[in-house]
């Protein structure tokens, strides 16, 4: 039986040729490695839980928790003379072969932690990208779905989202739309304006603030053309614009002013002298 007479004995007590101050050096790297990882990957859920769906959110914490394993597992396999060089160079060629194996890859994953950081965009939101119009659906690490607005779901990579100009319809709570009304020459415009202003005022949905323009835009061939300019809820926008048109026309008719045909007159030479 071997007796240790020491803590300094104990310590210098080799397991297959490995100290144990060494060996427990490795399991305390190790056991932190995995606190660490328990510590960010919980941090991460509470910082994100309001702003991604649960699928998502769920890999990015165990994504976190790996890494942050496989790193203090790495560091600690000195302690136990496993040479870090080797593994590094073997880890430098395998890095170089997959990075360009994973460029899109890698180079979409980082877009989607930004993303989910920034957040130019939330599910739900009304939004254009690069001609792509619709509702944003999910956002995922690697990837965001969108369902147009003809109910065809596209899937965008997360690079191509985070590189290009978004608009966001719903970002602002109001949204502006615009009509172009021709009434005739012989009408007047003051009167005209004024009947579609108190229309706009008594309409529950038509915002004070910011307030409607409207004005002369142009003198056409045929007709005066009216801008008008009205703000709207943007989660309604839409059926306020398909409302108001029809009804313009109908209270513009009803007090006499009419959008006028296209119109041309046609002079003739008179030869008669002749």
């Amino acid at each position: 039986m071997i007796i240790l007479t020491s803590l300094s004995d104990v310590l210098d007590y080799k397991i297959a040729d490995i100290p144990l101050i060494n060996i427990l050096t490795f399991i305390f790297i190790i056991l932190v490695a995995f606190a660490v990882g328990k510590i960010i990957s919980l941090n991460i859920r509470r910082t994100l839980k309001d702003k991604v769906q649960k699928n998502t959110l769920k890999t990015l914490e165990n994504s976190v928790y790996y890494i942050s394993i496989i790193i203090g597992f790495i560091v600690a396999l000195s302690q136990i003379g496993v040479s870090l060089s080797g593994l590094l160079v073997a880890g430098g060629i395998m890095g170089i072969v997959l990075g360009f194996a994973s460029q899109t890859v890698v180079s979409n994953l980082i877009s989607g932690i930004f993303l989910l950081i920034e957040r130019p965009i939330e599910i739900g939101d009304g939004i254009n990208i690069e001609g792509i119009s619709g509702i944003v659906k999910d956002i995922k690490i690697l990837s965001t779905t969108i369902r147009d607005y003809d109910g065809i779901y596209v899937r965008l990579p997360n690079d191509k989202v985070f590189s290009s100009t978004i608009k966001n319809y719903d970002a602002h709570g109001a949204r502006r739309f615009t009509y172009n009304v021709g009434i005739r020459y012989r009408d007047d415009a003051e009167k005209a304006m004024k009947i579609i202003t108190l229309l706009l005022d008594e309409h529950s949905l038509v915002l004070k603030e910011p307030s409607s323009q409207i004005f002369v835009e142009e003198l056409g061939d045929s007709s005066v053309n009216l801008s008008i300019r009205i703000w709207a809820p943007s989660s309604v926008w839409y059926s306020i614009y398909t409302e108001l048109l029809w009804k313009i026309k109908v209270v513009l008719e009803e007090n006499g002013i009419e959008i006028p045909f296209p119109q041309r007159v046609v002079w003739m030479k008179d030869n008669t002298k002749k």
